[in-house]
């Protein structure tokens, strides 16, 4: 059977008991799950079924662990051989996708559909209700909106504006001369110092640090003294700072989150960096000082910046890289120091041989010393 959908609303209500017995291995042991059919499923993504549509679905895992009433999805021929085993429901895929024995929901762009069902599977996280908690200590000159949420414990300064539809849970600090826009939410633990300015719908997770004095010394009289960091920190709208991530703030001037940019946990972000729009940051990327990025860079896990380079629009550097000199827009680079991706595979491929040459050097020079001897005897003879 085959059919072509065109809506895109939600799953039906009705949820099946929630287990509770063993680990949580698939998305639908986690949740009190919607169900509902591969047909629906198909006319929900607007996607063309392949196969049956009448089994009923409860839940998503991956192709190894799904099973009858699940749906999982293959994203490339790569899968080929976990598609021969798989037990699922239904099998979302692109119109590629080989005959499968589960039906077949086949789409145009796998992740985004993937990321649409579990957005339907997804359980909102408990947050504190609205209002303020009798807990929190909030400066008398802190006006909090009506539909702003306030957990136990936070601490706001005084001249600190909130935004509408912002949540605070709990233990968050806030300084002093801060402004949160709309629709933030700040996980428990988070910091913010004093002249931070956040926009509209940011996220902050548990126990990030925003707005930290830079880290500036100078070394006068036999001892490392601090150099005062008296700048501030600027985050941009729709920006996502991971756990634990450290933001310091400018020594004169802003460090600034670009629109849109996703930060990952444990990443180091120094004073007066500037980090331009959708840029992504993995875990572990560490930026000095006054460090400029361009739109769109992605920095893969533990990438070092050297202080004051810049890497320019779209530019990728991969894990474990270090960039110890300014890198031009679009360039892919690899390794340390960081340098453009074909030479340094061009380098690598020198290297594997390099074992071999020393034993031709070896053979030669052997051969070079047994005709510089020839050559002596005959001159002796």
């Amino acid at each position: 059977m085959s059919s072509t959908a065109t809506a895109a609303e939600g799953p039906s209500s009705s949820r099946p008991p929630r287990r509770r017995d063993g680990p949580i291995q698939r998305v639908s042991d986690a949740l009190n799950s919607p169900t509902f059919t591969v047909a629906e499923l198909a006319r929900r993504l607007g996607a063309k079924l392949r196969g049956d549509g009448e089994a009923r679905l409860t839940g998503v895992a991956t192709l190894e662990r799904a099973g009858p009433s699940e749906v999982a999805w293959c994203t490339g021929s790569d899968f080929h051989a976990a598609l021969d085993g798989c037990r699922a429901g239904a099998i979302i895929g692109p119109a590629s996708l080989p005959p499968t024995r589960a039906p077949a929901v086949l789409v145009g762009d796998v992740e985004s559909a993937i990321a649409t069902v579990l957005g339907w599977f997804d359980r909102e996280p408990w947050r504190p209700p609205v209002g303020v908690d009798p807990a929190a200590r909030i400066d008398p000159s802190v006006r909090i909106p009506a539909d702003a949420r306030i957990g136990p414990f936070v601490v706001i300064g005084p001249r600190t504006t909130v935004g509408p539809g912002t949540t605070l849970h709990a233990g968050v600090f806030v300084g002093a001369d801060c402004a949160l826009g709309e629709g933030c939410e700040l996980w428990p633990n988070v910091y913010v110092g004093e002249r931070t300015r956040i926009g509209q719908r940011v996220t902050i997770w548990p126990g990030a640090v925003i707005g930290r004095p830079g880290f500036g010394f100078i070394f006068r009289d036999g001892r490392h003294q601090r150099v005062p960091q008296i700048g501030a920190v600027e985050i941009e709208d729709d920006v996502e700072i991971g756990a634990n991530a450290c933001v310091d703030r400018a020594k004169c001037g802003v460090t600034r989150i670009g629109r849109g940019t996703k930060i990952d946990n444990l990443v180091q972000v120094a004073h007066n960096v500037e980090i331009g729009p959708h840029c992504i940051l993995v875990g572990q990327v560490g930026l000095a000082g006054s460090v400029r990025l361009g739109t769109g860079v992605i920095l893969g896990g533990q990438v070092g910046v050297c202080d004051g380079l810049t890497i320019g629009d779209g530019a990728r550097v991969t894990a474990q890289s270090g960039v110890t000199k300014s890198l031009e827009a679009g360039l892919v680079a690899v390794g340390m120091p960081a340098r453009n991706r074909m030479t340094a595979r061009r380098e690598q491929a020198a290297l594997r041989r390099l074992p071999e040459w020393i034993d031709r050097v070896r053979q030669l020079a052997q051969r070079v010393d047994a005709l510089e001897a020839a050559t002596d005897d005959r001159k002796t003879g």
